[in-house]
């Protein structure tokens, strides 16, 4: 028996350059690339498939920025991030085969784009207010059900994460274990889907190799970058995001 891999040289000419901009995002730094990996894979195959492809490759660069950042995170933080973002996946989950996945990535890219307006626009100042409590609370379900979609779960908790002017480090490590958990939980849901067939994972068994090279060059960047600097490719990255996922969800 064959093994059940995808071999059209055009669905690897995207997956790979998605993957490690994937792996760069997972150390935090230019994060919102990552967001980009399902748009591109999308490209060749369709977007549920590509998000299957992409949970093993995910679970390996969850696993070794754990293993980067195990002393950085804000536990406090966590604990508020976490349980949102879970409910966003079992919202994710129900609303999967009823809302088109072009629709959720258009949505994300515009608001991805008007948060960027808003900061650039009107760029925060050292004694402006904490963003509320409410608002995070609703962007970190959001992300877990962005991320259950398409894997676009960056944008929207960036939009509350940023504002607490957190260190790279922290800023990396915390969203790191945030990933983690909300990335884990799929699993079964996906399974429950039937997304999680044999071609579809021995494809991403070939995609593998190429996640820790992404996850490498981001984390020493990460750990050396001005936080001035680091931000500011924060920025292009939510920026290229969304454009990427407007113009699918909209106009493609």
């Amino acid at each position: 028996m064959n093994f059940p891999i995808i071999t059209d040289p055009q669905f690897y000419a995207v997956a790979v350059p998605g993957v490690l901009l994937l792996g760069v995002s997972k150390s935090g730094f230019g994060a919102g690339f990552g967001s980009l990996a399902v748009p591109f894979m999308a490209l060749v195959v369709t977007v549920p498939q590509a998000a299957a492809i992409l949970m093993p490759v995910l679970l390996l660069m969850d696993l070794l920025g754990l293993a980067a950042f195990r002393r950085d995170f804000d536990p406090r933080l966590l604990r508020f991030l976490i349980p949102c973002g879970l409910l966003g996946t079992v919202i994710g989950a129900l609303l999967f085969k009823a809302l088109p996945a072009h629709t959720v990535a258009g949505i994300v890219g515009v608001f991805t784009l008007l948060f960027l307006a808003q900061r650039l626009l009107f760029p925060p100042r050292p004694n402006d207010p904490m963003p509320s409590k409410l608002g995070g609370a609703l962007l970190s379900t959001i992300s877990g059900f962005t991320s259950f979609i398409a894997h676009a779960g960056g944008p929207p908790v960036n939009a509350y994460v940023i504002p607490l002017r957190l260190t790279p480090v922290v800023y990396t490590a915390t969203m790191a274990y945030f990933f983690f958990v909300v990335n884990l939980s799929k699993w079964v849901p996906y399974a429950w889907l039937g997304l999680l067939d044999w071609r579809n994972m021995a494809t991403s068994v070939v995609l593998l190799p190429i996640a820790p090279l992404g996850v490498w060059v981001g984390i020493r960047i990460a750990r050396r970058i001005d936080p001035v600097w680091f931000y500011r490719f924060v920025y292009l990255g939510m920026l290229l995001t969304g454009l990427k996922l407007s113009w699918d969800g909209f106009l493609a």
